[in-house]
């Protein structure tokens, strides 16, 4: 009747039951091992009772009847021994400035405990004080105010997380915030200055520019850019040579005259007008409506009834409803005809043509007329006039317009009277009626015409050339920009794109569907600037564009970009002539055909000067100091001027030439005055010193000339770059009768002439200070040295003496004749030792003398006189001694800048 034991049904049971109490039957269940909720929260199991016959497990013991067994229910309660753990080690989330947000994100934490009031999360907080976000219990956290990304771009949050049972999470989270900026639609990723340099070809403008379109659903993107360089020389940057160079290089044909050059000394009509030249030195001429110039005769030789054409560059705007003259034709005097002209009208460019009587008095045209916005727009166009009669064509930038309407008139009276060509107004009579605003008239000799119909604006390079003017490739050589933008269509750009570029490489379109592809084509648009010598200064950019949208009513705009390219200051050229600047050449070299070459051996160079750092740890020494380099380069020319100094060229008797065959072989021109000799054309350095080399000067009345002195100066770029002005004097050795050197003693003076220089020729000539008396003595000088030497000779030494010196005087003049008829010095010169004494030079000068006669001739009476002399010698040589102190007080040695 006792119970005995217990047995536990069940596989794995952490329990087991032990009786208490056999009498009642009374037990306990306890576990047998440490229970662990989070492994295992509940245990269901069946136990069953034995009574004390053989214990629970005797053979023979008998267990309670089936109903007597029980089901044990166990429930592991919990112990909150984990804390919360957040699932991401940080968070990140993005916002844009100025909104407010319900849900920025959403931080989320667990907890490993078993039971719910330990395992779930019931709060969170943020641990960073004083920032604009909240977090409710669920984990989302929101701003508070709006954000502004001025003010931060990004907040960094600590966030921390609670179970129910109030255990904080082991490890905060980190929670990162960016603002970002409200977002416009637009281009990104430009800069507004961009620094060019010149002769590094093409520079991208914008190589990491892209399109922001803020998600918009956009179809189809345009944008288009633009270089504005209307201030820079006629509208953009161009090779600034003369009109007539540039015509030249572009295949012009020759024949050209121009009638607005450079102002010079072989074209003075425009000196009087105002310049307008900007930063460069292209010659361009400001009309403001009272200034006009008269082209001399002469300059034109343009056979009118023959095809022509006229070019210019003008710049003009709205005006007055006045004619504007920019070319005017008329009668000079009495009359009041104009032959031809090309003026502008209300914004039409007119071109009036009257012809002589020709067969019959039939109307013919006479007047053109263009109606062209370019002509009052306030910008630089090149115009290009073809005259055929009766047919007259115009290109305007190379573009050609069909003239509208053409009027028709008389072909002119028959008549004698010259005419007068005028640049900027024209020579007509003044009624009186005319409202063109001039200042105090220019009238002619009878007050009846004056300067009228002035024109107002700016003019540059106006030519005449005989010759039609209508290839294509040299009327767009003529205008064609040096600078401009560039697209690079390497890697496929242009795929998918389509671009469209205006002639002048100013304005640049790219349309596109695919955003990508437009950014990449964008990217790859350059600047270039081919002149070797580029005008400095800014060029304005400017981008404007246009999207579409499936939604037209909302779609975005957008805004136009806005920038410059800064082209920066190019290293300037030194331009040095060098050579020979003072030599010597026989009378009969001057008079000869070939005259004597004034710059023989000229050598022209240029070079630039550049700042070499230094290499190593400079920047870390401050003592290290940038080194300059000078190096060599090589550029055009585009004009030499070989100007006389002192009195101007005697044309009876002296004058500059050039072989004009070799001349025109090159292309090159030529004109020259009393002044000198002016070379023009664009042309290679080597080939101006070729051309320079070629110049001769002539002078076929020598007798009275003992020197000529010239000075050469080159340049390029009209002027922009001059070199050093190079000197030269060639002196006139004259060859002597013999009748006019009476003894040595008058000839002595041309060898030691008092001189500032440290080198003579051989025949005495002082080739730095020429003097007249330095080349060959009058024949009053030698009488007069003569008697006084023979005077003293008396005086001092008597009869004896006297005798013994003209002998010796004798012998030195037999000499000096033939050394003057024979020497040659163009090549050799003799440095002076002043401490010689004038025996040392006699008796050397005797030697050499006696060497080259010998050679040459073989004659054999200055070896006599030679050796006679050097018997006599011996005399007395205190005597001799005295003699020679006399003749070298009259010689006046000066040494002052002799070198030793």
């Amino acid at each position: 009747g006792e119970i005995c034991g217990f047995k536990i049904h069940g596989q794995n049971v952490p329990f087991e039951a032990v009786v208490v109490d056999k009498s009642t039957g009374e037990g306990i269940i306890r576990s047998k091992e440490k229970l662990d909720c989070e492994l295992q929260k509940d245990y269901t199991f069946t136990i069953q009772a034995y009574d004390c016959g053989k214990g629970p497990d005797g053979a023979n013991a008998k267990k309670i009847p089936q109903v007597s067994q029980a089901t044990v229910h166990i429930q592991v309660n919990d112990v909150n021994e984990y804390a919360p753990v957040f699932k991401e080690k940080s968070y990140k989330a993005t916002v844009i400035e100025g909104k407010r947000y319900d849900n920025v994100l959403k931080v989320e934490a667990v907890d490993a405990d078993c039971s719910p009031q330990f395992s779930q999360i019931c709060s969170y907080e943020i641990v960073t004080p004083d920032v604009p976000f909240a977090i409710d219990k669920d984990g989302y956290i929101k701003n508070t105010e709006k954000l502004s990304y001025g003010k931060e771009h990004q907040y960094k949050l600590t966030v921390t997380a609670y179970d129910c049972g109030k255990k904080r999470a082991a490890e905060d989270v980190l929670v990162k915030i960016s603002v970002k900026p409200t977002c416009k639609p637009g281009w990104q990723g430009w800069s507004k200055r961009i620094e060019y340099e010149p002769g590094t070809g093409s520079l991208a403008l914008f190589p990491g520019m892209h399109l922001e379109t803020c998600d918009e659903p956009i179809t189809s993107v345009e944008a288009t850019v633009e270089l504005e360089t209307n201030h820079i020389g006629k509208g953009c940057d161009r090779d600034t040579y003369s009109e007539k160079s540039i015509h030249r290089l572009c295949g012009a044909a020759s024949g050209t005259a121009e009638l607005l050059p450079p102002p010079s000394s072989a074209a003075n009509w425009t000196v009087g007008l105002p310049t307008d030249n900007g930063h460069d030195s292209d010659q361009v001429f400001e009309f403001n409506g009272t200034q006009a110039v008269k082209i001399p005769d002469g300059v034109v030789t343009v056979n009118l009834k023959e095809p022509f054409m006229i070019s210019v560059w003008m710049r003009h705007g709205p005006g007055t409803k006045e004619k504007e003259t920019i070319l005017c034709n008329s009668d000079k005097t009495d009359m009041n005809r104009h032959h031809y002209a090309l003026y502008v009208h209300n914004c039409r460019l007119v071109f009036l043509f009257r012809q002589d009587p020709s067969q019959g008095k039939s109307y013919q045209p006479a007047e053109f007329h263009w109606k062209l916005n370019q002509v009052c727009d306030k910008e630089w166009h090149h115009y290009v006039v073809n005259v055929e009669f009766p047919a007259v064509s115009l290109y305007v930038d190379g573009v050609s317009y069909d003239p509208f309407p053409v009027t028709e008139d008389y072909p002119l009276h028959p008549s004698k009277i010259e005419t007068q060509l005028v640049v900027g107004a024209c020579w007509q009579e003044y009624t009186g009626s005319e409202n063109d605003n001039e200042t105090v008239p220019e009238t002619s000799a009878g007050g009846e015409l004056r300067m009228a119909q002035f024109f107002r604006g700016n003019l540059a390079g106006l030519m005449i050339r005989s010759g039609k003017l209508e290839n294509k490739k040299v009327i767009d050589c003529l205008y064609t920009c040096k600078e401009g933008l560039d697209l690079q269509m390497a890697d496929g750009v242009g795929k998918g794109v389509k671009i469209h570029m205006n002639p002048s490489q100013s304005t640049l379109t790219i349309e596109g569907d695919d955003i990508d592809r437009v950014d990449k084509a964008m990217q790859h648009i350059s600047y270039l600037n081919s002149r070797q010598f580029p005008t400095p200064g800014i060029r304005r950019l400017k981008i404007t564009s246009t999207v579409r949208c499936f939604n037209e009513e909302a779609c975005v705009s957008i805004p136009s970009v806005e920038g410059y390219v800064m082209v920066l200051q190019p290293e300037e050229p030194k331009i040095s002539l060098s050579g020979i600047n003072h030599f010597a050449r026989s009378a009969s070299e001057f008079e000869s055909s070939e005259g004597v070459s004034l710059f023989p051996e000229l050598r022209i160079i240029s070079t630039i000067t550049r700042e070499v750092e230094p290499e190593g740890d400079g920047d870390e020494d401050p003592t290290v100091q940038e080194s300059l380099v000078s190096e060599e380069i090589m550029h055009n020319l585009d004009m030499c001027e070989v100007t006389v100094l002192g009195e101007e060229l005697n044309q009876e008797q002296e004058s500059l030439e050039i072989d004009m065959t070799r001349l025109q072989q090159k292309g090159i021109e030529m004109s020259s005055s009393n002044l000198g000799m002016i070379i023009t054309g664009v042309d290679t350095m080597a080939n101006y010193e070729e051309v320079l080399h070629l110049i001769r000067y002539r002078n076929w009345h020598t007798a009275s000339l003992f020197d000529r002195k010239f000075k050469l100066l080159c340049s390029e770029l009209n002027g922009r770059y001059v070199s050093n002005e190079f000197q030269v004097e060639v002196n006139v050795i004259h060859t002597a009768s013999p009748v006019e050197h009476a003894n040595h003693i008058a000839a002595q003076p041309q060898f030691i002439h008092p001189v500032h220089h440290s080198f003579v020729d051989l025949s005495g000539h002082n080739l730095a200070n020429p003097h007249p008396f330095s080349v060959v003595p009058s024949t009053a000088t030698v009488v007069i040295v003569v008697c006084v030497s023979f005077l003293v000779f008396m005086i001092i030494l008597g009869v004896f003496r006297i005798r013994a010196a003209h002998q010796r005087t004798m012998r030195d003049q037999d000499t000096g004749k033939e050394n003057e008829m024979d020497w040659d010095d163009s090549a050799l010169t003799i440095t002076v030792n002043p401490m010689e004494t004038y025996e040392d030079q006699h008796s050397s000068e005797e030697e050499e003398e006696e060497e080259e006669e010998e050679s040459e001739d073989g004659e054999e009476d200055d070896i006599t006189s030679a050796e006679s002399e050097s018997s006599e010698e011996e005399e007395g040589e205190q005597e001799e001694d005295q003699q020679n102190v006399n003749r070298q007080q009259q010689l006046e040695w000066d040494d002052s800048t002799l070198s030793y």
